[in-house]
């Protein structure tokens, strides 16, 4: 599916069962969000909020939306309003 056939695209990452394994799940994010174009969504499930994230991706042209479960767990959907410099375009 692509934003090319109307239908938004959208990568969904649960990172309970890395967290669970002892395993930091940082760079599987950072692989998930690469993948993600312009108009489209990283949805991140964690059973924390995963604040410091948020400048991270802002950073790289992202916005986000967090939203508590009942349980207790989050699922925050970042969308990738655009692309941001890098310090490797040398801006």
């Amino acid at each position: 599916m692509s934003a090319a056939d109307g239908i938004p695209w959208r990568v969904r990452l649960d990172v309970r069962p890395l967290l669970a394994d002892g395993i930091e799940p940082f760079s599987t994010i950072m692989e998930a969000v690469a993948t993600v174009p312009p108009g489209g969504t990283l949805e991140l499930t964690a059973p924390f909020e995963p604040v410091p994230l948020y400048a991270v991706l802002a950073g790289r042209g992202f916005t986000h939306t967090t939203d508590r479960l009942p349980t207790g767990e989050f699922v925050v959907t970042f969308a990738n309003a655009g692309a941001a410099a890098s310090p490797e375009d040398g801006v």
